[in-house]
């Protein structure tokens, strides 16, 4: 049976229709609008420093990782890594919401410091992720980054966050060999771009092929993966397989780091109906202060996942400003505080709660 099949549990249905079935909270959506208006504008200031810190931290921490003697400086540096590279490669949920002249260069430069590099170019986000904030498209069939984990069964999560630690091989196949090859061949091109060209969770999504400015923009990313996927591999020519062997396991450990956050990002409680934009808040999660530990495990904004689903324009660096006017204005008990939750491992613990109900 396939990890992503989901295992309908005791009351799976109710619940499912339940959620489908919660009204607007046209007063929350109203706040969220009226309150924030003020904060929506993206600022460089903040945007290039912390790309650029994050990648350069990133890099030195691979650096450190390969070239120092000691194994627990090395182990050190590869965790400096493995968490600054994560929050580097977070901004590719930002490119995906910003408005294109919002900042000028910032999408190339991080496409030609972090994105091709780290052989995740945004087109792999950008045209994929929208699909998920479409108000008849999250929780459905049609949803690239959705599947009902709450209702599948407890084997099915370690398992859908370990997978992730192939991904960088995979990345790598898929740019040394797969589209080079696709040139020659259409057939294996469409496959390629159809099944291994967006980073969706859903493994029914297909993707539709890319028009106009986008796909130009697509050529050329994929033509820097590839090129940088060759060199790579030459270097091993020179440098040995070390070198790369230790990237690729620091690359799987970020990967693995999001997919815990991918975990606990939503509830995963919707079977596949429409929902409203109420139930797609109330199926989100944010994981507010004072806990210190989610700015590491959800950076880049993402530990107010929810607010992002109510307002998903809004800059990363203003969703902390926008969050405690909403729940001053709003209150205790009120329909945004139900989407707030103390931290990773209660999240963790109530998914995996959930699975043990499945049949």
């Amino acid at each position: 049976m396939s990890v992503h099949q989901p295992i309908a549990a005791k009351g799976a249905a109710t619940t499912a229709q339940r959620i489908a079935a919660i009204p607007d909270d046209m007063a929350m959506l109203r706040a969220a609008v009226e309150q924030t208006r003020d904060i929506s504008a993206a600022k460089a200031s903040i945007y290039w420093p912390d790309m650029l810190l994050s990648a350069a931290l990133g890099y030195a921490g691979i650096a450190g990782a390969v070239l120092l003697v000691s194994p627990w400086a090395a182990a050190a540096s590869a965790a400096v890594a493995v968490i600054a590279l994560y929050r580097a490669l977070l901004f590719i949920h930002e490119l995906t919401h910003i408005h294109r002249t919002a900042l000028p260069g910032f999408r190339f430069a991080w496409n030609l410091l972090v994105g091709i590099p780290m052989l995740t170019p945004s087109l792999m986000y950008e045209g994929v992720h929208k699909l998920h904030h479409a108000r008849t498209r999250y929780g459905t069939g049609e949803d690239p980054e959705y599947l009902p984990l709450a209702l599948m069964k407890p084997w099915s999560l370690p398992v859908f966050a370990l997978v992730a630690l192939l991904l960088p091989v995979g990345l790598l196949i898929r740019s040394a060999v797969l589209v080079p090859l696709g040139v020659a061949i259409p057939p294996l091109r469409k496959l390629v771009w159809e099944r291994a060209s967006a980073l969706s969770i859903n493994p029914d999504f297909r993707r539709r092929p890319p028009e106009g400015d986008f796909a130009r923009m697509v050529f050329w990313q994929e033509l820097g993966a590839s090129v940088w996927a060759w060199c790579l591999l030459a270097s091993t020519q020179w440098l040995g397989w070390r070198p790369l062997l230790i990237a690729l396991g620091i690359v799987s450990l970020t990967a693995l780091f999001n997919q815990v956050r991918t975990l606990v990002a939503h509830l995963w409680e919707n079977e596949g109906e429409a929902m409203t934009v109420t139930a797609q808040y109330l199926d989100s999660v944010n994981v507010p202060p004072p806990g210190l530990w989610a700015e590491i495990w959800a950076p880049v904004g993402l530990r107010y996942h929810a607010l992002h689903h109510l307002l998903p324009s809004m800059p990363y660096h203003s969703l902390p400003e926008a969050h405690r006017r909403l729940r001053a204005a709003l209150g205790a008990g009120s329909t945004y505080d139900k989407a707030n939750y103390p931290g990773l491992f209660p999240l963790l613990s109530r998914l995996a709660k959930s699975t043990m109900g499945a049949r």
